[in-house]
């Protein structure tokens, strides 16, 4: 299976020519799935949950068909991330499209700093999405300083978990390494560059994007400043082998009930 994580530098308030731009991307590198950077199509810094329910979509919205239509003429997954609208609030979700038409959704559980204002807190367990027998989770930049994230996906049987990203804190794509070290699994960070200036702020995301191994290899690693494509060729089985070894399995060995508050 080949991954590419995508590393961009979204126009805020520009869907359309941010779509466009992605679509480019897209179509300039083959791979199986494809995982982008959070809100990427409308950039990061709203000013009011008002504003961001004007660029807010449902996930069947027909401004996503242009990227299912890449998804089915390439056969491939895309994940990336959009400001999802729910009757009169908004979430900040990730949307997964997949060749055979499926569309899944994860709604941030984790909201980060000034996205307590814009967004609600995501009402549903992460869920595993089993597409072409490959088992992908999602999670959204923030989740990664909670363990439990990953781990909840881990053990529904998560083989990859893709972890789209607006990251400002330098040491978040290091903990992603710990998640694919502690769950065996295969992370997949799309983090985005650039900086934006809105509502008396500046944030200046940290790029970085990376493809970690079950391990803890990173297999690839983007820069801090620029737009960047990272394509790495996996075998999804390796994330099904918990053993670190002959005699440690990583979930198999957990004691739940000795876990205590």
């Amino acid at each position: 299976m080949t991954i590419a994580a995508v590393q961009t530098a979204p126009t805020f308030g520009d869907p359309r020519g941010n779509l466009d731009a992605v679509l480019s991307t897209l179509r300039s590198v083959d791979a199986d799935l494809y995982v982008l950077p959070e809100l990427a199509l409308t950039g990061y810094l709203f000013e009011s949950r008002e504003e961001a329910l004007s660029f807010a979509e449902l996930p069947d919205s027909e401004a996503f068909d242009p990227i299912a239509a890449f998804a089915r003429e390439a056969d491939a997954v895309v994940v990336f991330g959009f400001p999802e609208r729910a009757d009169s609030t908004v979430f900040n979700s990730t949307l997964l499209i997949a060749s055979d038409g499926t569309r899944a959704v994860y709604r941030k559980i984790h909201l980060f700093w000034g996205e307590k204002d814009i967004f609600s807190p995501g009402d549903r367990a992460p869920e595993v999405v089993e597409v072409g027998g490959v088992r992908l989770g999602m999670m959204i930049c923030f989740d990664w300083i909670f363990p439990e994230v990953a781990r909840s996906l881990a053990l529904q049987g998560a083989d990859i978990l893709c972890h789209p990203s607006n990251l400002v804190l330098r040491y978040c794509q290091d903990a992603m390494v710990t998640r694919a070290i502690e769950n065996r699994v295969f992370t997949v960070t799309a983090n985005r560059v650039g900086t934006e200036e809105r509502r008396g702020e500046s944030l200046t995301f940290t790029g970085f994007s990376e493809i970690v191994a079950p391990d803890g290899t990173v297999l690839a690693k983007a820069g801090g400043d620029r737009e960047e494509v990272l394509v790495v060729d996996v075998d999804p089985a390796a994330a099904r082998e918990k053993r670190v070894t002959p005699t440690n399995d990583v979930l198999a060995d957990r004691r739940p009930s000795l876990y205590r508050l």
